[in-house]
């Protein structure tokens, strides 16, 4: 049994398909197929049934599967020790990112990291939040950007920022002649949200949960902030918007901002990894470069963290 036959099995397990699973492995298929037949043969046991289309892990496969990403990933981590007790800050290094938070975040941090740490072969993604946990899970990424908390056992977090809600109000919206707005003001029945899936929507809808606007009668859901902003302007409603996505709105559109009165309410924003997670001291050199940008961007002090997490009936 090898290092390598598990790496195989664990990719047939994942893309259910021999041909798919080689390619992602480097390897020709055949090679790919040997070998997992050799690992079967020295256990005795079939690990995929091959009948079913796709293929499928057997009972045993299932069970040998499990063991197989423990023992993969705890190898994988041999370099991870090494590079960290020579104080090698390079190599191979994953970041996802929700898509509410890469398009203002990455363009603040991204040119200052690969600068301070040219060794560092960055890889950046952008999936949803549920996405991010499952990769950080199966080990496929090594750390991620998040809006927290998740409440998730195996996911660490640790606070980057917090980053205030902003309206974005209409002319003729009943709130446009308010220089500030407060939380009890909101309606949830004339807020444009982004589609379901993002977690700031959830952050908003929890928002006017929390003050006793249930009502979720909205209609109109988008894809971006910026056809939000469109659509709001078109005086279909107003909508909110994080705190850095303020600062690319065009000098005209800025007499639509509303900033909310104290506590502001806000999100956390933190970067998150698996609590086996071994390349810390990337991990550390990724906060502190955003550490150190963020602080010239955001200070807001009193505010009022919304979480992305659906509130509990009655709360």
């Amino acid at each position: 049994m090898t290092i390598t036959q598990l790496k195989y099995v664990l990719a047939v397990a994942e893309y259910k398909n021999f041909t798919i699973a080689s390619e992602n492995c480097f390897v020709t298929q055949p090679t790919l197929s040997m070998q997992i037949q050799k690992l079967e043969e020295e256990l005795n046991v079939q690990i995929f049934n091959r009948n079913k289309k796709p293929i499928q892990l057997t009972e045993v496969g299932n069970k040998i599967v499990e063991q197989a990403k423990i023992i993969v990933d705890e190898s994988n981590r041999i370099n991870d020790i090494v590079d960290q007790q020579k104080g090698f800050v390079g190599g191979d290094f994953k970041l996802g990112i929700i898509p509410t938070i890469m398009p203002t975040l990455l363009p603040l941090f991204l040119k200052s990291f690969i600068k301070k740490y040219p060794k560092i072969n960055l890889q950046i993604e952008e999936l949803t939040t549920e996405d991010l946990v499952k990769k950080l899970s199966e080990g496929h990424l090594d750390v991620a950007i998040a809006a927290t908390p998740l409440e998730n056992e195996i996911i660490k977090e640790r606070v980057l920022y917090y980053e205030p809600f902003v309206g974005f109000v209409p002319t003729e919206h009943r709130l446009f002649k308010n220089e500030t707005i407060d939380v009890t003001d909101l309606d949830i029945d004339d807020i444009l949200l982004l589609e379901e899936g993002h977690c700031f929507t959830e952050n908003v809808i929890n928002l006017c949960s929390a003050f006793g606007n249930k009502n979720q009668q909205f209609q109109i859901h988008s894809g971006s902030f910026e056809t939000l902003i469109k659509l709001s302007k078109e005086g279909l409603g107003m909508t909110l918007l994080p705190y850095l996505q303020t600062l690319d709105i065009n000098d005209t559109d800025k007499i639509y901002l509303r900033e909310f009165k104290d506590p502001v309410p806000a999100r956390e924003v933190s970067i998150i990894y698996h609590k086996s997670q071994l390349k810390i001291h990337l991990i550390d050199a990724l906060k502190n470069v955003i550490d150190s940008v963020i602080r010239g961007v955001i200070a807001f002090n009193d505010v009022k963290i919304i979480s992305p997490l659906q509130q509990k009936k009655g709360v």
